[in-house]
């Protein structure tokens, strides 16, 4: 059984810190535990009681009617909830499945989406707003890791099979690299990055995880690229400026950079081929920008 503070509730359910002590002196569903020096911290089942108290009341139910249904009659209204609900609700109901190590509701939630919305706006819509809020993405330790490996597990599977379902890019496709830099695990965002990249088209060589500097100069030498895609989650700004500098300095190629990074916009000033992205939505743009001007050049 995992322990979360107030500032992880906060931001696992989106509820306010000071909506959670209003509720707790006023009603008896939310009684936080304590330490010896009187902090609060939260069980595995609050969570979950406040994940589904999160989605009720984004759905108009007043928390004091919440305070009298049974858990039987939150699961029922929180599961019609979700079947019709915003990305916002979705997003909670993935974390629960991850808590409850429950892949049923997992698959449920994902496929009712992709019903809704296509594959596509699915994964950046959904799944990369849930790993970012959950801390996947960025190692933030909202999770156990039993509960991090379960779901990005899962996670992986999915666009793996998505992957499997693209057609073969054209012979004369724009071609990307895409890593993780040495001492970099966290890779779902990247292949989330991979799928995208494929679905719009490019042929793309997938690294993963943890690739030496030199490593990237010799895989450019022998597929001559025309973008590099990496990301970093658990550099310092020091090491990341090293990192980047390093592969500026010999190659001549755009790199598009994404993940938790100090200060992004220093990045133009180790290059002008360094592209940071703030979000997913930016990278389809980002890449049919460059597969432009590709194509002048070429003509």
């Amino acid at each position: 059984m995992s322990n979360y503070t107030m500032a992880q509730i906060v931001s696992l359910t989106g509820i306010k810190s000071h909506t959670l002590r209003k509720w707790e002196s006023r009603y008896n569903f939310l009684v936080p535990l304590r330490t010896d020096t009187n902090i609060r911290y939260y069980t595995d089942e609050q969570l979950k009681k406040l994940l589904n108290i999160s989605i009720l009341t984004r759905n108009g139910f007043r928390i004091s009617k919440i305070d009298k249904m049974s858990e039987e009659e939150i699961h029922e209204a929180v599961s019609k909830i979700v079947l019709i609900g915003s990305s916002e609700d979705e997003v909670s109901a993935l974390i629960l499945s991850m808590i409850n190590l429950n892949e049923d509701e997992f698959d449920a939630t994902i496929s009712a989406e992709i019903l809704r919305t296509g594959l596509t706006s699915t994964i950046t819509g959904l799944i990369y707003p849930f790993l970012a809020q959950v801390g996947v993405l960025w190692g933030a330790n909202k999770v156990m890791p039993a509960q991090e490996h379960f779901i990005s597990n899962l996670i992986r599977q999915k666009i793996f099979s998505a992957i499997e379902l693209l057609p073969k890019p054209l012979p004369n496709a724009a071609k990307a690299i895409l890593f993780l830099p040495e001492n970099e695990n966290h890779e779902i965002g990247l292949l989330l990055a991979s799928y995208i990249a494929q679905n719009i088209g490019w042929r793309v060589y997938y690294l993963g995880q943890n690739v030496p500097n030199e490593n990237i100069k010799m895989v450019v030498d022998i597929t001559n690229p025309n973008v590099l895609v990496t990301m970093f989650t658990t550099h310092s700004k020091k090491s990341v400026e090293s990192r980047l500098k390093g592969l500026t300095d010999e190659l001549d190629i755009p790199i598009i950079v994404s993940g938790y990074i100090e200060h992004p916009e220093d990045l133009k000033s180790i290059s002008e081929n360094i592209h940071f992205l703030n979000k997913p939505d930016e990278f389809i743009p980002l890449l049919k920008t460059i597969e432009t001007k590709l194509h002048s050049v070429l003509n």
